[in-house]
């Protein structure tokens, strides 16, 4: 099972995904018809190419073979290295792509994990998850799995934005810092909870201060009608200032609810550039951010809908016990992770429909994935 390549035909599709499964399930992987039907620009893009590099900075004896026109790729995964490590991300796709991508990986290396991004922060969020999203939404979703938990041995995982970076020219940079662990722990998340305080972001880039009070004062007023405690920070950045930010205009919104269980739900917005200026004003975003918040809770579970995919693959992961999970909505993203995984690591998950809750119920036997170099102590 280990030694079988995993074949799939149907091009960059998942890219992220099945090369972090090959790497964790330690079997090689052939993509082939990436993009072959494109005439202006067949084969791999250059992020993919850039996420390939960092997997290769991350890993020892990772053989990456691609051909003359990057329609097929054959990955020979090698062992994971962790330790410090600098990237910089092309403006194609945001920091945040890239960070995703790797968190999977991050808690199995020889030594804990450290990197540092170079790109785009913010300003891509209907594509692109911002390190304001993975700080609020995953990294508590890695601290559930046993991620960082022991504060003796080594500090959490952690995501700063040490400087700001708007789409489309970028050049923010971003540290990202994950201890390893042994293995991690079974999961029991069912229990949702009720909604107790909502906590946020506003933050802009080389626009007028006054738009971040705008975007959270508009928010407010559509959650203060459900519960009082709101909290809504600005974050102003300008070029002149000390702290700086990359050259282009930005304004976006991150906003995260937490129920009484320790459930955390987080939605995340911008101002699309795009638009003609005054196209969108500050407080449509605010009202927007606050609107997709009250659906994500709407659609109920103990995961927001992008955080799905990582739950999943960690519970695959788990010791060989029980882990269980409720979602809201299955997204078609999580779907074909769900596949995915079955044919990488043989993990089938039983999935239940609540009708009571409108939720749905999803559990597994972990394969017992233990992190071999780590020492044990």
């Amino acid at each position: 099972m280990v030694g079988k390549t995993l074949k799939f035909e149907d091009g960059a599709v998942q890219f992220r995904q099945r090369l972090i499964t090959s790497i964790l399930s330690h079997r090689s992987i052939l993509i082939r018809n990436i993009r072959s039907d494109d005439v202006i620009q067949p084969g791999l893009h250059e992020h993919e190419a850039s996420f390939l590099r960092l997997l290769d900075r991350m890993t020892n004896g990772t053989i990456v073979e691609i051909n003359a026109t990057g329609t097929q790729l054959r990955f020979k995964p090698g062992v994971l290295l962790g330790g410090s490590v600098e990237h910089e991300c092309p403006n194609s796709r945001a920091i945040g792509w890239f960070l995703e991508g790797i968190l999977p990986l991050a808690p199995f290396g020889k030594e804990a994990l450290d990197v540092s991004f170079t790109g785009i922060t913010h300003g891509t969020a209907e594509v692109d998850p911002t390190p304001d999203y993975i700080a609020a939404s995953l990294l508590p979703l890695l601290l559930n799995f046993g991620v960082g938990v022991d504060a003796d041995e080594s500090p959490p995982p952690s995501c700063r934005v040490t400087k700001r970076g708007a789409y489309p020219e970028g050049q923010g940079t971003v540290q990202f810092f994950c201890p390893i662990v042994k293995e991690i722990k079974p999961i029991d998340l069912v229990e949702v909870g009720k909604i107790k305080r909502v906590r946020g972001t506003a933050v802009s880039c080389k626009i007028s201060p006054s738009s971040p009070t705008r975007v959270a004062h508009a928010a407010k007023g559509l959650l203060h009608r459900l519960l009082p405690d709101v909290w809504i920070h600005t974050d102003v950045h300008s070029s002149r200032k000390g702290n700086g930010c990359g050259p282009s205009p930005g304004l976006s919104l991150c906003l995260s609810a937490e129920s009484t269980t320790g459930v955390v739900y987080t939605v995340e917005c911008n101002l699309d550039t795009k638009h003609k200026r005054g196209a969108e004003l500050p407080e449509d975003l605010g009202i927007k951010g606050a609107a997709m918040l009250l659906h994500e809770i709407q659609l109920g579970g103990c995961i927001d809908s992008s955080a799905q995919s990582l739950a999943l693959l960690l519970m695959c992961l788990g010791p060989e016990d029980v882990s269980r999970i409720r979602v809201g909505t299955l997204s078609q993203f999580a779907i074909g992770s769900l596949r995915l995984f079955k044919e990488a690591f043989g993990v089938e998950f039983k999935v239940r429909a609540d009708q009571e809750s409108k939720t749905v119920l999803l559990s597994c036997l972990g394969t017992g994935f233990r992190n071999m170099a780590k020492a044990s102590t």
